[in-house]
């Protein structure tokens, strides 16, 4: 596996787009209320992205199975939707709604890439919980991420995390390594497998990685509607996704997705 050690230009460079990502999902949670379709998101997302100068990474993506191409800028994923959701005029918000955006641009070459869920209007304290818990997840990786530490110690922690909380991580998507492509390795899963352990990895300064735990309210398995995009939880149950680009540093790790 090579994974490849960004050096400081790069990381400014990866810094300078994941501002960009992280001034779209704001805009974006303001603008998401009851009645606000994701396409109105999507166009917006897409406006302030070419307005900055970038390129937005979704679009154009091809799947692998359909080959077919994602249609929009974000991902808007709602309730029972794990990811990748397609922005669509009929997918219209609705007060106790949860809503995943996963959104990522190519500025001068190198990519960022975050995610956020969020509610619209009053939500049950359950999807509430739910939100919480993925996203203390998400901070609970990116505090422990040091270099010398194994990626299996902290996906370990993620997931007993989430488990202890009485939720499921979804094992059918893995964060990455990001940099001049979206996906590059290293595979950074949200939990212990022997895959991991067979090819576990050691963080190292210079390391860029997008960290994004998919969390389940019931059980971890999913499914692909017939769309070929859109992975939905097989029981019906709600989901929820944070994301963050983060570079090892020799204190810890640096946030690289905010504003």
């Amino acid at each position: 596996m090579a994974i490849t050690l960004r050096s400081a230009r790069e990381i400014e460079l990866i810094r300078s787009a994941g501002a960009i990502v992280a001034d779209v999902l704001s805009k974006l949670q303001k603008m998401a209320k009851p009645g606000v379709t994701t396409a109105q998101l999507d166009a917006v997302a897409l406006d302030m992205t070419a307005q900055a100068g970038a390129q937005a990474l979704f679009k154009g993506v091809r799947n692998p199975q359909t080959r077919t191409a994602f249609p929009g800028a974000i991902c808007a994923s709602i309730n029972e939707q794990v990811v990748h959701g397609i922005p669509s005029n009929d997918a219209v918000l609705k007060a106790g709604d949860i809503l995943s955006l996963d959104f990522g641009v190519r500025l001068n070459g190198y990519c960022g890439d975050a995610a956020v869920t969020f509610g619209i209007g009053d939500i049950s304290p359950q999807r509430r919980r739910l939100m919480d818990v993925t996203r203390q997840v998400l901070e609970l990786a990116i505090a422990d991420c040091a270099p010398s530490v194994k990626w299996s110690t902290v996906a370990g922690k993620m997931q007993q995390y989430a488990e202890a909380a009485g939720f499921s991580v979804v094992k059918d998507f893995v964060g990455h390594g990001i940099g001049t492509e979206m996906h590059e390795e290293p595979r950074v899963p949200n939990f212990v497998s022997s895959e991991l352990l067979a090819n576990d990895f050691v963080l190292e300064r210079g390391m860029v990685l997008a960290v994004e735990p998919m969390i389940n309210a019931g059980g971890e398995e999913v499914r692909t509607l017939k769309n070929g995009w859109t992975v939905v939880t097989r029981d019906s149950s709600c989901s929820a996704h944070f994301e963050h680009t983060i570079v090892i540093i020799d204190e810890g790790c640096e946030v690289l997705t905010v504003k």
